[in-house]
């Protein structure tokens, strides 16, 4: 067993850095839309309507199913939500 430590468990996970940063910035879109299906309580049918996706994508985003959603696809998703998304970039430390 190793005793390594990482920032978070995308870094554990992912082979590459960029790939770590990928997942993060996916399940972080995947929770906002989550919560907001939730406030808003929208059934899977109205929040598939809403982000111009089928019944069974809202289901896989209701899971978690993170493999299955690119960022692009998320981003529009939450445009059509009425979310502003952006994009800060700094230096790795």
């Amino acid at each position: 067993m190793s005793n390594n430590r990482f920032a978070s468990v995308w870094d554990a996970i992912a082979e590459r850095p960029e790939e770590a940063a990928n997942l993060k910035l996916r399940a972080e879109l995947m929770t906002t839309l989550r919560v907001y299906i939730v406030e808003k309580k929208l059934s899977q049918a109205a929040a598939a309507s809403l982000f111009g996706v089928t019944q069974p994508r809202v289901s896989d985003l209701k899971r978690g199913k993170i493999a299955l959603f690119s960022l692009d696809v998320l981003v529009k998703m939450a445009a059509d939500a009425g979310f502003e998304v952006g994009l800060t970039v700094h230096r790795a430390a």
